[in-house]
């Protein structure tokens, strides 16, 4: 097929630099292929005392695999064969030259994909490890497709890597796992990690103060390592492990067969012992494994036995939805209108306890107050609901909004800000007001703050009201509601604890006697 596209484009007046280049091969063989006839070409390939190649026994496999694959790379078509073949010896250029001449004999075209990274000093052995999360669609031995997640790691200095995959994704505790695993993989840790900002880890950055999430930073304080956040939409400030991931998906996962993820697992090992590890990196010049075995000298040693994990044993995590309800066992299990927030980590911890029946227990913090708690379900698909977690329908939206004002010290202010919530999420404003609602409930002694705070900040949410009261709350501000215009005499606010002293006493300080 060459040899006839070649002598087409040559008598539509092609010259030989745009024929090479319109079939994607090289000069010399767009010359010899014109200089040959039909016949000489297949007398040529099936010459049988032509010097036979190295890999022509193997012709039909990289065949197959190309024409099935085309943006396989040389590289992994090498992996590949010593993955069937672990026995064969071949090296890397003898590989590369043998599938550029099948590609042009068989006109399969690759399609590269070319990103930009900005270079990046290099890092002292044993300063810094780099993680990133990873996802893959895979076809499986039934010819169906799996959906599979991995956690990547790599050594900023020696580019060791390190790898797990799971069929399901990831929650904070299996990357807290994967992290022993890796430590246990390099035989100690960095002084510093670098992450995205990955809902799993962390529940918010804000001018470079950390958020972690409960249980991860229990995990931060027990292995003492420092954490390096990088900002949004900043690959180049975690480069290696993007490259990592990519080279991953890219050479490891991509066109492999999944079985069982046991075996995916085994068989990544085996990649980053083969490949991954072994090859030597186009920056440093240099394997990561011949490398690491200097840098491993210069790793923090750790201890085999996480001591705060026992404070996790009977506790689960899990995501609150968006319709504020939170899944277990194939079923739903409503928590109170407002807990979901979309700007803040919606993890919550639930809790099983045992009895005539079990009983579901579901807190926002580890030891926290109980938010929500139902009787477990045996049946599955529904929606197990509290009545007081869903809306207040009994009133309409300006009822509602009325009883809410009247809860305000300053009534015109209160009636403001709730009106510029209600005009601002108008599709949502029961929403909104049910939050309001519950927030006053439970800390009705901030609301004023929170409210002046928010109308001079111009923070018109349900969500940024309630943060705002949780703030002064943390701060302990109690504030004092006194009316100085009443005839009677102050009126101390509620709570206040005032102490009054006998007349005795005044008139024992001015040395007289009481009259």
């Amino acid at each position: 097929m060459l040899y006839v596209k070649i002598h087409q484009l040559s008598e539509r007046k092609f010259k030989i630099t745009q024929i090479a280049k319109e079939l994607k091969i090289s000069r010399p063989t767009v010359y010899k292929y014109l200089g040959m006839t039909y016949e000489e070409v297949k007398q040529l390939l099936e010459d049988p005392h032509r010097k036979a190649r190295k890999l022509d026994p193997y012709r039909d496999w990289i065949i197959a695999w190309l024409e099935e694959y085309p943006h396989l790379s040389a590289a992994q078509i090498r992996d590949w064969l010593l993955e069937r073949y672990p026995d064969m010896e071949v090296g890397e250029s003898t590989v590369r030259s043998y599938v550029r001449e099948l590609r042009e004999i068989y006109q399969i075209e690759k399609k590269n994909i070319v990103r930009q990274y900005e270079a990046v000093p290099e890092q002292p052995m044993g300063k810094q490890l780099q993680v990133d999360w990873g996802e893959t669609k895979q076809k499986t031995i039934n010819k169906k497709e799996v959906k599979l997640y991995f956690i990547a790691f790599v050594l900023a200095h020696s580019r060791l890597k390190y790898m797990e995959w799971q069929n399901r994704p990831f929650t904070t505790r299996d990357a807290i796992r994967c992290h022993e695993n890796a430590f246990q993989y390099y035989g100690g840790r960095t002084e510093e990690i670098v992450y995205d900002q990955d809902h799993l880890i962390t529940v918010s950055e804000n001018a470079g103060q950390l958020l972690l999430t409960t249980e991860f930073q229990s995990y931060v304080n027990e292995r003492k390592f420092k954490i390096h956040l990088c900002r949004k939409a900043d690959p180049e400030s975690k480069g290696m492990i993007e490259n990592v991931v990519k080279y991953i998906k890219g050479n490891f996962a991509d066109s492999r067969v999944f079985s069982n993820i046991d075996d995916w697992n085994k068989r990544a090992l085996q990649w980053l012992e083969r490949t991954g590890n072994y090859h030597v990196h186009q920056t440093t010049k240099k394997r990561p494994a011949e490398v690491f075995l200097v840098e491993k000298q210069h790793l923090k040693p750790v201890s085999s036995l996480l001591s705060f994990e026992s404070n996790h044993e009977q506790s689960i995590t899990r995501n609150v939805g968006k319709d504020n309800t939170v899944r277990f066992k194939s079923n739903r299990y409503s928590v109170p209108l407002g807990t979901y927030n979309s700007a803040t980590d919606n993890q919550v911890y639930i809790k099983i306890k045992t009895g005539k029946r079990q009983t579901l227990e579901i807190r926002k913090q580890l030891e926290g107050e109980i938010i929500a708690e139902h009787l477990i379900s045996l049946e599955k698909g529904k929606l197990i609901q509290n009545r007081n977690h869903t809306r207040d329908r009994s009133k309409g939206i300006e009822e509602y909004k009325e009883h809410l004002i009247s809860r305000f010290k300053d009534q015109e202010q209160g009636r403001t800000y709730l009106n510029e919530i209600c005009l601002k999420y108008a599709r949502y404003r029961r929403d909104q007001l049910a939050i309001i609602h519950r927030v006053i409930q439970e800390d009705p002694g901030w609301i004023d703050e929170a409210l002046t705070k928010c109308l001079k900040e111009k923070l018109y949410s349900a969500n940024d009201f309630r943060d705002m009261v949780q703030y002064f709350k943390n701060l302990k501000v109690a504030p004092v509601r006194n009316k100085m215009n009443d005839s009677k005499g102050p009126k101390h606010a509620k709570g206040m604890i005032v102490t009054t002293r006998s007349l005795d006493a005044y008139t024992s300080i001015l040395g007289g006697a009481a009259q």
